[in-house]
């Protein structure tokens, strides 16, 4: 298929595939899990063969409403309900907590939610508005995550670099009693408070490093290696990748402000990995790219290291 959306909802901007119901507002949890399309439950049923003998030790994972198979799973696999997973967010923001966005990929084998945090933070300069993520598979590919990420309010780029001493994740498997292991996930809100007053003061440490138009090109040059005895084709496309990285460190013009140090390059390598289309675009790119917003993303932590090494 052409993507893996199948629904969800946005608040007031289109998203990166062009899908979902717009809304003005962000939601409530209640009013989100319904315009989500995510206002349905999984069945765990036996498994039987063709000659209707029963496989032991599995189940399959059903969507009540259209009876779809979304996995086959273990005996041992705890079913997390949509509706759980907003609860549980409810529960762990507070009272008032509201969603930007919500849905459902590969016709319901995964779902998430995007979560906005009441506080905001003057980062560098910039307002950073911090996103509870929370992401869950219901066919057994993965595991229950909820991620903390900062967005830079200006231009929609994540800064969610991994801090080596500020923990932003927090992720169980469907096994064992999921109960208390969410009652112990509400223990890591306090990661998002620490995350970001690490992420405010690693910034103030990186604007203080400047670095060279010289350094500049040889780090972009590392983050984007051209490869031995490259065709014409990726010589070309190569090349076209450092100009638009090259272009988002010195003409974006949410970077104006900024002076030539390592924050303002960690903020181009972010806005080129967030905004830049490949130039292979595969079906599934902006999924991948959406979830890279809890995982993190390679090329941002890549350049982190390289400006840490200063």
């Amino acid at each position: 298929m052409a993507h893996m959306v199948e629904s969800m909802f946005f608040v007031r901007d289109m998203p990166w595939h062009g899908l979902g119901v717009r809304v003005e507002e962000a939601l409530s949890s209640e009013e989100a899990l319904k315009i989500s399309g995510l206002d349905w439950e999984v069945v765990q049923k036996p498994i039987l063969t063709s000659d209707l003998m029963y496989v032991p030790g599995y189940k399959a994972n059903i969507r009540s409403t259209d009876q779809k198979v979304l996995g086959v799973v273990t005996d041992r696999y705890k079913v997390v309900q949509n509706y759980e997973a907003f609860k549980f967010t409810d529960d762990l923001l507070g009272e008032g907590v509201v969603y930007e966005t919500a849905g459902s990929l590969q016709e319901g084998r995964k779902v998430w939610m995007l979560a906005r945090l009441d506080k905001k933070y003057q980062i560098a300069g910039d307002e950073v508005c911090p996103y509870l993520v929370f992401s869950n598979c219901h066919d057994g590919s993965g595991s229950i995550k909820a991620a903390i990420t900062p967005i830079r309010v200006l231009c929609n780029n994540t800064l969610n670099l991994a801090l080596r001493d500020a923990k932003r994740i927090w992720t169980t498997i469907h096994v064992g009693d999921i109960r208390n292991k969410f009652d112990e996930a509400k223990k890591t809100l306090m990661l998002a408070e620490y995350y970001m007053d690490k992420l405010t003061v690693e910034a103030e440490s990186l604007s203080s490093i400047k670095i060279s138009d010289d350094i500049v090109k040889e780090y972009i040059e590392m983050l984007i290696p051209m490869p031995d005895e490259p065709s014409l084709l990726q010589e070309n496309n190569v090349k076209t990748l450092r100009f638009n990285l090259d272009r988002s460190y010195y003409e974006a013009p949410d970077l104006n402000h900024l002076s030539s140090n390592a924050w303002r390059f960690i903020n181009a390598v972010s806005d080129f990995a967030t905004h830049s289309k490949p130039l292979r675009q595969t079906a599934n790119y902006k999924e991948n790219l959406f979830a890279k917003t809890v995982e993190g993303n390679p090329l941002i932590d890549r350049a982190y290291e390289l400006v840490k090494a200063i």
